[in-house]
């Protein structure tokens, strides 16, 4: 299928990574996962239509490769999730430029309204 979107999943808890890339697979997403943000940094990566950044990622903060990601030209417009365990994150994760953030756990049907939006909004631009 030539329509479907490409997700970043960018997550270093393996069985939240695994959950997640199930879940979005299960929706016909095609995801590409990452366990740190080393690739997304150095720009090794085919352009998706959506990140999805875990906040806490060893190595890297997610709230950096956000930063990273939108001072990019090619990379600026896209949307990009962080999630996080903590809501305090909320505020920074917007002010480093991320569509959205989404607080762990969530449900799945968040998530997938979550992308149905950003991704609608996107294709509008």
């Amino acid at each position: 299928m030539a329509n479907r979107k490409k997700i970043i999943l960018t997550e270093d808890d393996l069985a939240m990574r695994d959950a997640m890339r199930f879940l979005l697979e299960s929706e016909d997403f095609e995801v590409t996962v990452f366990s740190n943000g080393d690739r997304l940094l150095k720009g090794f990566y085919e352009i998706p239509d959506l990140f999805i950044l875990d906040k806490q990622l060893s190595g890297v903060d997610g709230l950096d490769i956000c930063r990273e990601i939108r001072n990019k030209p090619d990379t600026a417009g896209i949307p990009i999730i962080i999630i996080s365990a903590s809501s305090l994150v909320a505020p920074f994760a917007l002010k480093a430029g991320a569509s959205a953030f989404l607080e762990k756990p969530f449900k799945r049907n968040e998530i997938l309204e979550l992308l149905s939006a950003l991704l609608k909004e996107d294709e509008e631009k």
